[in-house]
């Protein structure tokens, strides 16, 4: 299994030129054509930043609502009571409560889920999960904006079910983001790109100098990385309104 891996590997590569950086309408077709595995690969953005995120105001992180979604199903919690936990459910969210969700994923260690939301109102307990979600990037956080006003609920549910994606920059300035999956149509691909990218730009800290955008890539999960013609990425990213 690991040679007809490295094989596929191999072939794949073979349509990328070592340190040629391509444009974006090409380096789309180029990371579905390299994905050949017998699964529908993830495609990841990956994008190097001129920031110092050990410096808070450089630290860039938030969320993006991707236009055509990521192509994965996302089960998401929501800590809610009352009107805002029957809103919760009504827009799709997977699992609703309040202290019996909290006891569930103390006690049981439950953590069968991909987002947590929670009412402004329940933060004081659900802050007694920080050290279970929080290394797991799962703690609802207002910077991310998973906590919300009880009216806010359904709306948000909907977004992070929709397609909304967080994003966080490493020490090395470094975010990585799945934009979809390789199954979708180049456009899809090249339109949630492009929207995340109009976000990133859009949150460059006024302290952050020289070049801002060092480098970006496109890969699918078992493909190589496709590196990409910063300029002409960020050409096509400010014509996105976010």
């Amino acid at each position: 299994m690991a040679s007809n891996k490295g094989k596929r590997l191999r072939t794949a590569r073979e349509h990328v030129k070592l340190g040629e950086k391509y444009p974006l309408d090409v380096a789309v077709e180029l990371v579905r054509k390299c994905a050949t595995a017998k699964f529908d690969e993830s495609v990841e953005l990956v994008v190097r930043l001129g920031v110092n995120p050990r410096q808070a105001d450089q630290m860039i992180r938030g969320a993006v609502s991707l236009p055509h979604g990521t192509g994965k199903k996302v089960r998401v919690i929501v800590f809610a009571e009352g009107d805002a936990a029957r809103a919760a459910e009504e827009a799709g969210a997977d699992f609703v409560g309040s202290d019996d969700l909290v006891k569930k994923i103390q006690s049981e260690g439950w953590l069968e889920f991909d987002k947590a939301i929670a009412v402004r109102s329940l933060m004081a307990k659900v802050g007694r999960l920080g050290r279970v979600l929080g290394p797991r990037g799962l703690m609802p956080n207002p910077k991310t904006g998973t906590v919300v006003a009880p009216d806010q609920v359904a709306a948000v549910v909907r977004e992070v079910k929709g397609g909304r994606v967080d994003f966080r920059v490493e020490r090395a300035g470094i975010i990585h983001v799945a934009i979809g999956k390789a199954s979708m149509e180049a456009d899809q691909l090249r339109a949630n790109a492009t929207t995340l990218m109009s976000t990133l730009i859009r949150l460059r800290p006024s302290t952050a100098k020289g070049t801002y955008v060092r480098s970006a890539a496109l890969s699918s999960t078992m493909g190589p990385g496709i590196r990409l013609d910063t300029a002409d990425f960020i050409r096509a990213a400010t014509e996105v309104q976010v």
